[in-house]
């Protein structure tokens, strides 16, 4: 080759080559969002990375600090997220939990506003997209028809990571507004131990006194926590 040519070659810009999988803009186009991982739909939501890691890498690696659980990232502040991860600044921040809470809302949804629980598990299967993201402790109260149809659902009280104070005024008052037949109580347990405190006990059974006052049924109280995980106290027979 002559020297000319070295000189023509070496000005030419590198042609770089990546894989479809790096490129999960190109994927979705391609294949569909459904053929795209949870971090390549995250790589699209944050459009790049920084030096020496790309979107997608990111992105795994936050996931895998998160154990791979949406749930658990939704559960991070913005300044979490900007203290840990370099490249991810206020806005990127607030991309990713505004599209979580997006995915969150989808999941509530589902539920018209007449469906219909009958046991422990459709109760859990209604407030889990509701509660189970909550960094912080919550006291909600669901109330139904006759039918057991949902037709109102309302947060009682927010307290810290531990601890939420509920009077059974706060809930019956919604009830009696509403003029429910059957109210089911929940609140989260942050920690994700789903085993209620000496505390949660003693509430229901004040909660539990006050309805039969008010002629308003208590079906359930329901613990939510993360991964399918909840304790039901008519279940346990606490009721």
């Amino acid at each position: 080759m002559a020297p000319h040519d070295d000189i023509l070659a070496a000005s030419r810009p590198l042609k770089l080559t990546t894989s479809l999988d790096e490129r999960p803009r190109e994927k979705a186009k391609a294949k569909g969002f459904a053929a795209l991982t949870t971090a390549e739909l995250l790589a699209i939501i944050l459009g790049s990375g920084s030096p020496g890691e790309s979107v997608v890498e990111l992105c795994q690696r936050m996931l895998h600090d998160h154990q791979g659980k949406l749930y658990n990232l939704a559960r991070r502040s913005v300044k979490d997220l900007m203290n840990g991860y370099r490249g991810i600044g206020e806005v990127k921040a607030i991309e990713i939990l505004a599209a979580l809470e997006l995915a969150r809302r989808y999941q509530v949804e589902q539920f018209d506003a007449r469906y219909r629980v009958t046991t422990s598990a459709e109760a859990y299967n209604y407030l889990r997209p509701i509660m189970e993201h909550l960094s912080h402790e919550e006291f909600h109260v669901v109330l139904l028809n006759r039918a057991r149809e949902v037709i109102h659902h309302e947060r009682v009280s927010s307290g810290t990571v531990s601890m939420t104070v509920v009077d059974a005024r706060m809930v019956l008052k919604p009830a009696i507004e509403h003029l429910a037949d059957a109210i089911i109580l929940a609140h989260n347990h942050p920690s994700d131990n789903a085993t209620p405190s000496n505390e949660d006990r003693n509430i229901t059974k004040r909660i539990a006194a006050a309805c039969a006052t008010m002629g308003v049924t208590l079906l359930d109280h329901i613990i939510v926590c993360r991964g399918t995980k909840y304790y039901s106290f008519i279940d346990h027979g606490e009721m």
